[in-house]
């Protein structure tokens, strides 16, 4: 008999098998950065804006490509950037992809989301923006959100970002998040000896006050100035012994078996802190994530030398079946895992803003 859209347990032609690569790992987690222009320069990040060329797709096709990516049993979709509150149609992007949990194909066949599991929708910003459109962006069906924000003290705030007077915002961003019901909200934190290491207990005292999760990020070789050494890198052990002067951790166990942060609360049980050390403790064994970038690119790792131009197969004429065939034939050679301080390491193609965070 046809499959009609009464009937809920048929999937998309593409659903099976699920999307793995050849290392066996389940591919369930898709980063899309809608655009890869920001209104912050941080100084992890980028060099600066002047006589930049920016990358950014229509809607519609960011759309295409990732309907193909939920039908082969993506689960998560974190849209990021540049900063992604920049970009244009961005709510109805957020509503077309909420859209997406119960969606149909054209052929009649629905989609299955995460292979029965609700297709969650996540975004990263530098909350700058964030105050006035945390509404409409859970109207819209956003889930969660995290909010990239590098010192509570607002002139090292400021030194990071090199924007003066954002501090304020960013914290009315967070707040309001909360309010509108984006939770859990976190908060993420990249650590640079010099700039913010004495920011950690002070983001400590943040994440019992206000309700959030606070994750330190060790700084990875992504930026744009070339300046990443292993000694400006705070590692997990220096991480932990400063959260212990302020009260002892206790470790948290594992949301799901891929998870890239290790999860501590404190001992009374307030607040929750997650430590994210690709460079001290690699996850590379349990990676279920690829990447988007702005101009359509699909990469396989952070430090891939390579990219997939999976929007050259759409730009082509290519259907819904030669996209799947693309993402299933690159997502089979992912790398097993990075080389971050081995002798033969080489930088990433392109750094974190263009890559999409």
């Amino acid at each position: 008999m046809a499959a009609t859209t009464m009937d809920p347990d048929v999937r998309s032609p593409f659903a099976a098998p699920r999307l793995t690569d050849k290392h066996g790992r389940a591919i369930t987690d898709l980063r899309v950065s809608v655009t890869d222009r920001c209104n912050y320069k941080c100084v992890y990040c980028r060099t600066g804006t002047e006589g930049a060329q920016y990358s950014e797709l229509p809607i519609a096709d960011y759309l295409r490509m990732v309907r193909v990516f939920v039908s082969l049993g993506i689960e998560k979709i974190r849209l990021t950037g540049g900063e992604p509150l920049l970009r244009k149609g961005l709510i109805e992007m957020i509503a077309a992809l909420a859209e997406m949990r119960t969606a149909f194909a054209a052929d009649g066949t629905r989609l299955s989301p995460g292979m029965g599991q609700p297709l969650d929708i996540a975004l990263t910003t530098n909350g700058h923006l964030l105050e006035g459109l945390a509404q409409p962006l859970k109207g819209a069906g956003l889930d969660r959100i995290t909010v990239s924000m590098d010192a509570i003290d607002r002139e090292k705030f400021s030194r990071i970002t090199r924007v003066p007077d954002s501090f304020g915002r960013v914290l009315a961003g967070v707040r309001s998040a909360k309010r509108v019901g984006l939770n859990p909200v976190k908060i993420n934190c990249v650590l640079l000896r010099g700039f913010n290491e004495d920011q950690i207990v002070e983001f400590a005292k943040f994440s019992r006050e206000e309700g959030v999760i606070v994750r330190f990020i060790e700084f990875m070789p992504l930026e744009e100035d070339r300046v990443w050494t292993p000694e400006v890198v705070v590692r997990l052990e220096e991480i932990l012994a400063a959260l212990n002067t302020f009260q002892p951790v206790v470790p948290l166990a594992p949301n799901i078996a891929s998870e890239t942060a290790l999860r501590y609360t404190f001992q009374d049980g307030l607040g929750e802190i997650g430590i994210i050390a690709p460079v001290s403790h690699p996850f590379c064994g349990h990676c279920s994530r690829v990447r988007l970038t702005s101009d359509g690119k699909l990469r396989t790792c952070l430090f891939s030398q390579s990219d997939h131009d999976l929007y050259g197969v759409l730009r082509r004429g290519g259907d819904d079946a030669d996209l799947a065939e693309f993402i299933r034939r690159t997502v089979d050679r992912k790398e097993a895992r990075h080389h971050i301080g081995e002798p033969d390491f080489l930088k990433p193609s392109r750094s974190m803003v263009h890559i999409g965070g």
